[in-house]
């Protein structure tokens, strides 16, 4: 291996120490050895012919090529009458003679070049080794912002990681965080940076879709004897209430963001659904509009009428045992 190779391979090693750390393997016994080897190399290097012949060799190629392109041009002088002609053979022989010292230039540096070559293959996939999760990032942050997955102040959701967006960057993305769990709306005052190479390989969650207006769906589990059936009304009631101030400017704004998006406009009207996720238990589905910043205020609010202004648990009548 040449001089230059294993001062490449040097630099390729340095620029996969931190990758070899984090594997485990022993990266400063290997340096000092290349060094000491590249030190060997340079001083064999500088004491044998090897340099000095390529050296000789490519000089010789430039005077002989010099020397042949000077009596090129004065033969064309002599023998050719034709100034349009002469011109032209002129620029030919330059041309080719050109193309004869970058070839004799490479069959000359042929192994030096190839040396050159391996090594700069080597650097290449050392850094992008190296920088995987900084190229993951770049690719991530273009990703997201040419799907226009979310912009600032949406509320979004990646993995565990769920809140609203506050800044972004190339490389990391800030939230604010909204919690606990995934199914309340406020802020817990705790900010997460997390890194856009996750927007590469996980699907992100936007809950702000619809900007200033959205489809707030909450749950509310009963068990099968409880009167499930007047609690439905009166979760459905409370809504239209809460509902009633704004539910006209909704369905407009609603119908816009279908129209821009191309989809079919849903109904934007309240509504209380029924789910049996088991066979004793029976969930209300509450689906109202709201404001995108007041869900969380809605739905305590519909919660602490509804359920404080009516008991619907199951009341079992108590039995008397009589002793003879």
């Amino acid at each position: 291996m040449s001089m230059f190779s294993r001062l490449l391979c040097l630099l390729t090693l340095v620029l996969s120490v931190p990758v070899l750390a984090q594997d485990g393997l022993a990266a400063g016994s290997g340096a000092a050895a290349l060094l000491e080897e590249i030190r060997r190399d340079a001083g064999s290097m500088l004491s044998s012919d090897t340099l000095l012949r390529l050296m000789i060799n490519t000089l010789v190629l430039f005077v002989a090529v010099s020397l042949l392109r000077a009596a090129t041009a004065r033969f064309i002088t002599r023998t050719v009458a034709s100034h349009e002609l002469r011109r032209r053979w002129l620029v030919n022989s330059r041309n080719g003679l050109l193309l004869l010292l970058l070839l004799g230039l490479v069959m000359i540096w042929a192994d030096e070049l190839r040396a050159l070559a391996l090594s700069i293959v080597a650097i290449a996939v050392a850094f992008v080794v190296a920088t995987k999760e900084l190229i993951l990032c770049v690719i991530g942050s273009a990703l997201k912002t040419g799907s226009g997955a979310f912009s600032l102040g949406d509320r979004i959701q990646i993995k565990d990681f769920r809140g609203d967006v506050i800044d972004q960057h190339l490389l990391v993305t800030t939230i604010l965080e909204v919690g606990p769990g995934k199914l309340t709306h406020q802020r817990t005052g705790r900010k997460i940076v997390i890194p856009n190479a996750l927007f590469v390989a996980e699907p992100v969650i936007n809950e702000s879709f619809t900007h200033e207006f959205v489809y707030h769906v909450f749950t509310v589990p009963f068990k099968r004897e409880d009167d499930w059936q007047a609690a439905s009304e009166a979760f459905l009631a409370s809504a239209q209430r809460h509902c009633a101030g704004y539910l006209d400017q909704a369905r407009r704004h609603m119908q816009r963001v279908n129209v821009k998006s191309g989809l079919e406009t849903p109904s934007v009207e309240p509504r209380v659904t029924l789910q049996v996720p088991t066979a004793g238990e029976v969930h209300l589905i509450v689906r109202l509009p709201a404001r995108a910043g007041e869900r969380g205020y809605i739905e305590q609010s519909i919660l602490a009428e509804v359920l404080s202004g009516q008991d619907f648990s199951s009341k079992t009548p108590e039995r008397t045992c009589e002793t003879d």
